[in-house]
């Protein structure tokens, strides 16, 4: 029963303030003199009559509500988790060559010997062959064909989130047009010119173009397409030198 009696005396107390309350205030509007005795007399009878409603005890539900609902959720707001995606992101960026698959990375090496064997056996021996370098060219043209049609590969599958649209598709033959261009040059060093846009062109497809590949393989397309460029220059390089100075040896013996 005392349980019962606390509210319903809590709610007289606070009906009667306000209706105090209610009545002070036009009188204290009117009345411009006794402004200060109207309000000293209504706050005696606020604190006089109703003091179970200043009780900490007594508080409202909606009080309590409040204070509960904000214990519950202030943890919740203060922390902040990371999203899921955004780690799956960073993950990727933090990748290198150390995170490609050896088979990927092991092969990629190997298919670089040819381009580098040829003008470091010319320059060993201080020769230019021309059977070689059209090797090499030959080789770089199909190494572009291929670079180019990996994109087909990439785009056909269902879940791939590169689709099989005319972007995808159409731009990975332009490095197999340019690679069979290369071998329709009587000169060796114009074919290579020729493959050097090839590869680029490639290299910028698969790098910032078209939808991406995972960074360790954009990382290995950047290096592979340095040395296959380097290779190809240093063959024209080489041309131009061993045949200058070919030409100087003969003038010299006919001198």
């Amino acid at each position: 029963d005392k349980t019962n009696m606390f509210p319903l005396i809590q709610r007289c107390c606070f009906h009667t303030s306000f209706k105090l309350q209610k009545l002070t205030s036009p009188r204290l509007l009117l009345g411009g003199k006794n402004e200060k005795t109207w309000s000293s007399l209504s706050l005696c009878l606020r604190r006089d009559v109703c003091p179970l409603s200043r009780s900490s005890s007594l508080k409202p539900a909606s009080v309590y509500s409040t204070q509960l609902q904000a214990f519950h959720t202030s943890p919740l707001v203060s922390k902040k988790k990371t999203p899921p995606d955004s780690e799956a992101e960073a993950q990727k960026h933090k990748e290198s060559l150390k995170d490609a698959p050896k088979p990927a990375l092991y092969l990629s090496l190997a298919g670089l010997v040819p381009f580098v064997a040829m003008p470091l056996a010319m320059a060993i021996q201080g020769t230019y062959y021309p059977e070689a370098a059209f090797a090499q060219v030959t080789y770089g043209a199909v190494t572009a064909s291929f670079l180019g049609g990996m994109r087909w590969g990439f785009a056909l599958p269902e879940n791939s989130p590169a689709k099989p649209d005319w972007l995808n598709l159409a731009n990975s033959t332009v490095p197999a047009l340019l690679a069979w261009q290369a071998l329709l040059f009587k000169d060796v060093t114009q074919g290579a010119v020729m493959l050097v846009m090839a590869l680029g062109i490639a290299l910028h497809y698969d790098v910032a173009l078209l939808p991406p590949y995972p960074r360790w393989f954009k990382i290995l397309r950047v290096w592979g397409t340095v040395v296959m460029v380097l290779s190809l220059l240093a063959t024209g390089a080489l041309k131009l030198i061993l045949e200058q100075q070919r030409s100087d040896g003969r003038r010299k013996l006919q001198n």
